[in-house]
């Protein structure tokens, strides 16, 4: 039996079938139950942790007990941690949407234009390499210890992995992919938004999802340098007044916010990419 047009259309771009195909029952219940898996590390952690502290394997001081730390979190709460908590997540939000925007917009004009990328590619790949606190120096000799440089710092982190992701998602498109997108008579545009950028879509969030990631590690160097408030300004308190539950509860709350962040991002690259018939999908 011959393949015709419509078939190898179907097959190429399964996010165009009307009906996506169903996830089983039992398939979606094993998924629910597993997501509970990822508990067991962390609360072994704890109750070791919680152990160690209290038969005097470990020193207080040095490693204070998950208890210890609850405590100082509900004495934080209690004294304004809300505001340092707001004050790290907009710096965070206003960093990844200007780096991410820009790696968007980099990212997708080197994938598309092999010239482009044999302009820019081999300075980002350079700047890619320089640590975050390298940038500090400079970002406080042009912009001061205002917001600015510390959203600018986050910025920077959040650059390249999108860049990455987007610049890789459109080059390495599958060949044919392309020729179907040529033999159904679509212009330049429209093979771009009906064919590459839905293709380049699963990169294109990894680079988001691992950007987002940097933006949070970015502004704890940021508020380490200059800031009177956020988690990073509390990590500083925590280490001048040889307080350790504090820098372990500025670095739980850095943890949680930082795997909230991401599975909001996972349940939209979930959302967005559904039509995927991939392994993952039916276990």
């Amino acid at each position: 039996m011959s393949v015709g047009p419509e078939m190898l259309f179907d097959a190429l771009f399964p996010e165009q079938r009307a009906d996506p195909v169903p996830v089983p029952a039992p398939a979606r219940a094993h998924t629910s139950s597993r997501r509970w898996l990822g508990l067991i590390p962390p609360v072994l952690v704890l109750v070791l942790g919680e152990l160690a502290v209290r038969q005097g394997w470990v020193s207080r001081n040095l490693l204070p007990a998950p208890s210890d730390v609850l405590s100082t979190l509900q004495e934080l709460a209690a004294n304004g941690l809300g505001t340092h908590v707001l004050a790290s997540t907009l710096r965070v939000a206003a960093g990844f949407v200007l780096g991410a925007g820009l790696g968007l917009l980099t990212g997708a004009a080197v994938g598309l234009s092999r010239q482009v990328e044999a302009v820019l590619d081999p300075s980002f790949q350079a700047l890619r390499a320089i640590p975050s606190l390298a940038w500090v120096p400079l970002l406080l000799l042009w912009l001061g210890i205002d917001e600015a440089s510390k959203i600018v710092l986050i910025a920077i982190g959040a650059f390249f992995p999108v860049y990455m992701g987007v610049s890789s998602g459109f080059r390495d498109i599958d060949r044919k992919l392309m020729e179907v997108g040529h033999m159904y008579g679509l212009g330049p545009l429209a093979l771009v938004r009906r064919v590459m950028f839905p293709a380049a879509l699963p990169p294109v969030f990894t680079g988001l999802r691992n950007g987002l990631s940097l933006a949070w590690m970015f502004m704890v160097a940021a508020e380490l340098i200059a800031a009177t408030k956020g988690l990073g300004y509390l990590l500083t308190d925590g280490r001048e007044t040889s307080r350790a539950d504090i820098v372990l509860a500025a670095i739980v709350l850095l943890a949680v916010a930082g795997k909230f962040s991401d599975s909001a991002m996972q349940q939209l690259e979930q959302r967005l990419l559904r039509w995927r018939d991939t392994h993952d999908n039916g276990h």
